[in-house]
């Protein structure tokens, strides 16, 4: 299927021009889509595939956390951390546990990724500023990467908290601009822009086309993901061997050094996938800037209207509170199993990077089995989202269970093994559902303004969850399994929300309410 559907997406281009049909500020669209500039789009993914900022970062700053800290029950300083004993440092004016640094920190770099991205996240939308900070995130993503060369001693802790944060923000940030570019990418398909053709002629309706082209977006979405995950594998492949060449196992410097290695290695990767990008992407027009706003001001303007718009749409509400909600369920739960997986394997390169391995299998797999199973048994979006939010309340489950016990609750090797299969196969489709609902309970001509708010909500939980469960494992004693207490309860209970949202009902209401805002502007002070 997914063959055929790029095949139908790269048609030759050469054809005329077709006008794009949309509202808003948009201007007419004078690009057609090319193949290669498709293919472009694609190989990008390969490189921003989160190895160097958001996997081998983030356990190399674990790593040198745990081998400049000290064992509690000695004098500070004179006992290394044993792999039963407990592991501390002095951060932020406190004796903190090491996996409450890191999830600590890891809120401080959410935080600071939702600043960010309100202040110049709708710059996506408007004028043709994207493709610059695309390319300007990409960059610093990869002088982190590189920088992490020079932190190799546990002694520049540090500095790795410098290099981790700024890895999490560049790396979420340039991700967060490329995907902005495939909803112009499907509308500028050859076949779209046909379709929108006959819009305007009056030989097909517009609700017929938007369904068309929401089609165009998920084939692009899909296949992205396919040709991210293939070339993701591929690059595992050789850090084995890179780790295999560098000894990575014989000792503990070799493993500290290789960490860093692989870090530099999936920057020059990133970098040298995303130059066929950067020259070949087409500067397509966004939105112009309404009136009394400007660069500086519009991602804040954006977040209010489209929040005071969702406050007039029940259904929308409903469905905003509970991605707020298992948003931060799942982001912490990820990071605090993380922390786990890393003291539980030793920190191995080569292990993690097998486990990596196995992650990126399943989920192509796993997203691959949930499509199919849609497909064939015409199951609804929300019915999707629910199983598949039920999988992860069952991750926050097994986390409990080694709260008071040390057979069960990711504290062995085999449950990690066990969790990146599971992960895979039963979690990951929730990064497909979650964005696919937010487009059935929002109003089509103003998506984009709803899809910003998504976004900014979805940045602004990521760093609650990592605050509160940093705090709990400080005030349990630094007990890292208490975490997924508050994260059961959240979860179960943002639930509630989804259950209640009904998506028939929302379509009535998004008719009434564009029907009430026909005379009125979005960014209207008195709509």
């Amino acid at each position: 299927m997914s063959e055929i559907a790029l095949k139908n997406s790269e048609k030759d281009s050469s054809q005329e021009v077709l006008p794009v049909v949309e509202s808003g500020h948009r201007r007419t669209s004078v690009q057609t889509t090319t193949r290669i500039e498709l293919w472009a789009f694609y190989v990008y993914y390969i490189g921003n595939n989160g190895l160097s900022g958001f996997n081998f970062g983030p356990s190399q700053f674990q790593n040198l956390l745990s081998l400049a800290g000290y064992d509690p029950s000695q004098p500070p300083f004179t006992a290394p951390c044993g792999a039963d004993t407990e592991c501390v440092l002095p951060y932020l004016g406190k004796v903190r546990d090491v996996n409450s640094i890191v999830l600590l920190t890891n809120g401080i770099s959410f935080a600071l990724q939702a600043v960010v991205l309100v202040l110049i996240g709708a710059w996506a939308d408007y004028g043709t500023w994207r493709p610059n900070i695309t390319i300007f995130f990409t960059i610093l993503a990869v002088a982190v990467s590189f920088a992490w060369l020079g932190v190799e001693d546990p002694s520049k802790w540090q500095a790795g908290v410098v290099l981790y944060i700024l890895g999490l923000i560049a790396y979420q940030c340039a991700l967060t601009f490329w995907t902005a570019a495939f909803p112009g990418l499907a509308r500028d398909l050859p076949e779209v822009q046909l379709s929108a053709s006959k819009v305007v002629e009056s030989t097909k309706k517009p609700e017929e086309h938007a369904q068309f082209e929401s089609i165009a977006r998920n084939r692009i979405s899909n296949v992205s993901f396919a040709v991210c995950s293939a070339g993701e594998i591929v690059i595992l492949a050789i850090m084995v061997g890179i780790l295999k060449g560098l000894k990575s196992d014989a000792s503990t410097e070799n493993n500290t050094k290789a960490f860093s290695v692989l870090i530099a290695f999936s920057g020059g990767v990133w970098l040298l996938c995303a130059l066929p990008w950067f020259f070949l992407e087409q500067r397509r027009p966004g939105l112009t800037l309404p009136p009394g706003t400007s660069l500086l001001t519009v991602g804040f303007k954006q977040t209010y209207v489209a929040f005071r718009e969702c406050m007039r749409l029940k259904q929308t509400f409903l469905y905003l509170i509970f991605y707020f909600l298992m948003g931060d369920v799942l982001n912490t739960t990820v990071t605090v199993i993380g922390t786990l997986q890393n003291t539980i394997v030793s920190y191995s390169t080569l292990q993690l990077t097998l486990l990596l391995i196995v992650g990126i299998v399943t989920q192509g797999l796993g997203i691959y089995l949930f499509w199919m199973a849609q497909k064939y048994y015409k199951i609804s979006t929300k019915a999707m989202l629910s199983f598949n939010v039920f999988w992860i309340i069952i991750l926050t489950v097994w986390g409990l269970i080694g709260i008071h016990t040390d057979k069960f609750g990711f504290k062995h090797v085999w449950e990690i093994w066990l969790y990146q299969a599971y992960y895979g196969l039963m979690v990951c489709p929730w990064y497909a559902y979650s964005q696919t609902m937010i487009s059935e309970v929002s109003p089509l001509p103003q998506m984009f303004l709803f899809f910003a708010l998504f976004s900014v909500i979805g940045k602004t939980s990521a760093f609650i969850g990592p605050f509160v469960s940093s705090a709990i494992i400080t005030a349990s004693g630094n007990n890292d399994n208490y975490p997924f207490v508050f994260l059961f309860i959240l979860g179960t209970f943002s639930t509630i929300f989804l259950y209640f949202v009904d998506v028939g009902k929302s379509r009535v209401e998004c008719e009434e309410f564009l029907e009430a805002e026909l005379k009125g502007k979005a960014f209207d002070e008195t709509a």
